[in-house]
């Protein structure tokens, strides 16, 4: 008799920006192991510090009951922060993987982009009350106050209603263009992204709001995925990975509703 696949339950979720946070080592382990970056070591405290290999870039992860949970920090060559990024705790670690992944390039592009065409691309359409867009859906804005001569910050909120706001993501005015848009290119992808651990962190099970599907997964490709992420990350600094592993789970392309 062959031997029996361990398998896990995968819930694939969409629209991808209310699936919940997600894992933070999703974040953590590649900047770490993949693009060198340097953590502070302090098991009593309740938080992650990470540092760039130049000093350039601290990533902090901390509970943070009445802000962001995730904040980075660019420092300039004043030796102040230039520019900054932050996000809430219920984030999906995808759209930040976006950014930090951008972030990470030792290839970034040449040409500017505009942060709002991702969007665009995907049916986001533009708000009466604030300049900006608005999902289709209308769970989630992305906007920039001010003007050509004087731009502000940028400010990606998600919604459940006027409310119920779930999470925001700030990018400070002088962060570079195409790192707001790796991350606004990661929020209009319609594709779902899944997560191992049910409903149990979903902000809502509103069938009308969310589309979730259940599918058995075989336990080793849920618990290579991370690793496959980071081996993959080290391939762009011409890192040899420590050792191969199995792809993560495959994503559904049409999620029905359950």
């Amino acid at each position: 008799m062959a031997p029996t696949t361990e398998t896990v339950a995968v819930d694939f979720i969409s629209p991808r920006h209310l699936a919940g946070g997600g894992d933070p080592a999703w974040i953590t382990v590649p900047l770490h192991r993949a693009c060198g970056w340097i953590y502070d070591d302090e098991p009593l405290m309740p938080r992650v510090v990470l540092t760039s290999p130049d000093k350039a870039a601290v990533l902090r992860l901390e509970p943070n009951t009445d802000g962001q949970w995730w904040v980075l920090h660019h420092i300039g060559g004043t030796g102040l922060s230039d520019w900054y990024a932050s996000f809430g705790a219920r984030t999906p670690v995808e759209l930040i993987a976006g950014f930090v992944d951008a972030l990470t390039d030792p290839a970034p592009p040449a040409a500017t982009s505009d942060p709002f065409e991702p969007l665009r691309h995907h049916d986001w359409e533009s708000t009466q009350t604030a300049p900006g867009l608005t999902a289709p859906d209308g769970t989630a804005f992305v906007q920039r106050p001010g003007d050509e001569h004087s731009p502000g910050p940028w400010f990606i909120t998600t919604t459940l209603g006027h409310d119920r706001p779930l999470w925001q993501a700030r990018f400070g005015e002088n962060t570079p263009p195409h790192l707001v848009t790796a991350f606004t290119t990661a929020l209009a992808n319609p594709q779902p992204v899944w997560r191992a651990n049910g409903v149990l962190g979903l902000p809502t099970l509103d069938p009308n709001i969310i589309s979730h599907r259940f599918v058995d997964v075989p336990a080793a490709y849920v618990a290579g995925a991370l690793t496959e992420r980071t081996a993959s990350l080290s391939g762009r600094h011409n890192t040899p990975p420590n050792n191969a592993s199995p792809p993560g789970p495959p994503t559904p392309r049409t999620p029905r509703r359950r």
